[in-house]
């Protein structure tokens, strides 16, 4: 019976140390490194997050507020002088460049010889009208472009952090096999640190891991979706401009 006890208080001791901040307090140098590693990548990601979500919200209502001047009916001056009030808007960035190409498109049109055949009439809109397209597309990439910055850390972090707190976890069965091998025997005190340690590194590069991914495929859903709306607003503009405005 006093073996019995006198075993249990190692087991009970153990157990009392096995908290989450005693385990990382004496953590092994490198499962400590692992760890630091991991804060920093966590603490970015949610920083990313906080960042994109802001982003994306405004971008979003400012496209759709856009869009509803867009379709007012007013003049295109009227409408490219209230898109400045959208500086967030990707769909109204995308128009001012396709506004300011088409006000030099127009400019050099008025200065076209009247005279000319209605063969280089033709080739000429055909020659603005892809100038107008390709002003657009650009536009359509750097916005694009820019809603996309920082996602490419998110998805790096939660492809990486995985496989970051493995090495810790690793790590930490290593030290335990060679806890047993100093002491020559496999009791609870000699197995338990080195374990607690190793599952630690695996939890703590799954709390990063997962929201950076969710964050990901949030965000880059949110990117398709604006990026669709930009498609769609080139193809109505050209439309607009084709019908009204670039003619022989």
């Amino acid at each position: 019976m006093v073996t019995a006890i006198a075993s249990e208080g190692p087991a009970r001791e153990v157990a009392l140390s096995l908290g989450a901040f005693d385990i990382i307090y004496n953590a092994s140098p490198m499962v400590m490194i692992v760890l630091l590693v991991l804060l920093v990548l966590s603490v970015l990601t949610w920083a990313i997050i906080f960042y994109k979500w802001g982003v994306m919200r405004h971008s979003w209502s400012d496209t759709e507020n856009f869009l509803d001047v867009f379709w007012s009916g007013k003049s295109l001056d009227f409408i490219y002088t209230e898109s400045k009030k959208f500086g967030n808007g990707a769909v109204a960035k995308v128009f001012q460049a396709g506004y300011i190409e088409l006000q030099r498109l127009m400019e050099k049109d008025k200065q076209r010889n009247p005279a000319s055949t209605d063969s280089a009439k033709a080739l000429s809109v055909e020659y603005s009208i892809g100038n107008l397209e390709r002003a657009l597309s650009k536009a359509n990439r750097t916005e694009t472009l820019k809603l996309e910055r920082s996602l490419a850390f998110l998805a790096t972090a939660g492809s990486t952090a995985p496989f970051i707190g493995l090495f810790g976890t690793v790590w930490g069965i290593m030290n335990s096999f060679q806890n047993i091998g100093a002491q020559g025997g496999a009791s609870l005190a000699t197995v338990a640190p080195g374990i607690a340690e190793a599952l630690v590194a695996t939890a703590v590069g799954l709390f990063c891991a997962i929201p950076a991914v969710m964050g990901y495929n949030y965000f880059i859903q949110r990117v398709r979706g604006l990026r669709t709306k930009m498609d769609n607003f080139s193809g109505d503009f050209l439309n607009i401009v084709k019908r009204n405005f670039l003619t022989v």
